[in-house]
């Protein structure tokens, strides 16, 4: 049995070295099916789910800010925990999962976004209360700094153990005061891309939005008050009202 080769680059080889040089008769068309077949119904229904649930996300922030630009920035963090899921698979050499990889990016954007939300909402808060805009985005901040880190870390942290496949049996550790504890369980092949996407997401689009987020709503709202006041106020003028005597 070999060992070490991914199904996937053994398809591609197998299409640009075999299918795509064989006299294939007019009519007849050559494809791949069985797993990869699957994989492929899979990941357009991921895509699918994937943008009913950002599309969904985004209406009930409009609804909750009566506002675009500010989902809209929100948004934009789930583009960088995408980046970071990419650059964290690529740099580790992990094998991308397209079932379980796109569970993670589901499960993702819910986390991300609510870090977005929780830092935003308080934000929209202040700004309410009559504080400058710069001063509101630096208290907002500096409050909303410890919850987001802690729902970061505590997903991260959770994660870890399905990550790396720690296995403790707690049934022979209460009887028999004997763990069997060991990592790189059969479980971590399974449920291991869905934990690294989350953990990649997590630790580079929480700094992220503890910075872009915050530089992306004052540029907004500036650029909101120069177009304004470009525009002008138009102003109504009353004419003064002439009395016509009764008769």
């Amino acid at each position: 049995m070999l060992t070490d080769y991914n199904a996937n680059e053994i398809v591609a080889q197998i299409n640009n070295e075999v299918i795509n040089e064989m006299d294939i008769p007019e009519g007849y068309t050559v494809r791949t099916a069985g797993e990869q077949e699957d994989q492929k119904e899979t990941m357009d229904f991921l895509i699918v789910a994937f943008g009913a649930a950002l599309a969904l996300m985004f209406f009930i922030m409009v609804a909750q800010f009566n506002s675009v630009s500010k989902p809209i920035i929100i948004f934009a963090t789930v583009v960088f925990s995408v980046i970071g899921v990419l650059l964290g698979f690529s740099f580790t050499g992990m094998t991308i999962s397209i079932v379980m990889t796109g569970v993670g990016f589901i499960a993702l954007a819910g986390i991300v976004v609510k870090n977005g939300i929780i830092l935003m909402e308080f934000i929209h808060e202040l700004r309410e209360k009559g504080e400058d805009l710069k001063e509101a985005i630096i208290d907002g901040g500096a409050t909303r700094l410890t919850p987001v880190l802690l729902t970061a870390s505590a997903a991260i942290l959770g994660l870890i153990p399905l990550a790396i496949g720690m296995n403790i049996d707690f049934a022979g550790l209460f009887t028999h005061l004997d763990p069997n504890f060991f990592i790189g369980g059969e479980s971590s092949v399974f449920w291991g891309p869905l934990a690294w996407t989350i953990i990649f997401g997590l630790l580079v689009t929480t700094f992220l939005t503890l910075i872009i987020v915050p530089c992306m709503y004052y540029t907004v709202e500036r650029l909101k008050a120069r177009f304004g006041r470009k525009g002008g106020t138009v102003e109504k003028r009353m004419e003064p009202v002439t009395q016509v005597p009764a008769e």
